[in-house]
């Protein structure tokens, strides 16, 4: 009894039976495991683009400042020609030059 169960075309039809059942599992997982990898890599390649968005944000920053800068100095120039355009033109109408006759 012990030769015959130690026989090696038993232990090979064994094995034939072991993978005949656990076959269609193991390509299943095999197949959610593929699933599940192509969703992660989907997931992070979203993720890295979004740090990659906000470090380039926050690198804008400086340039931010700049424009902000340059904003402001723009309006007081403005507002100096503007105040400049009102004392000309209002200087010369309150003034009346002097009469020669």
């Amino acid at each position: 009894m012990y030769v015959l169960a130690n026989e090696p075309s038993v232990a090979l039809y064994r094995l034939q039976e072991h993978v005949r059942r656990s076959l269609p599992e193991l390509a299943q997982h095999k197949s959610d495991m593929q699933s599940w990898e192509e969703q992660s890599q989907g997931a992070i390649y979203t993720v890295e683009y979004a740090c990659s968005a906000i470090k380039n944000m926050t690198d804008s920053s400086v340039y931010f400042k700049s424009i902000n800068s340059l904003l402001k100095h723009a309006i007081a120039m403005k507002d100096q020609l503007n105040a400049a355009q009102g004392r000309s033109t209002v200087a010369p109408q309150g003034k009346n030059p002097p009469a020669n006759s």
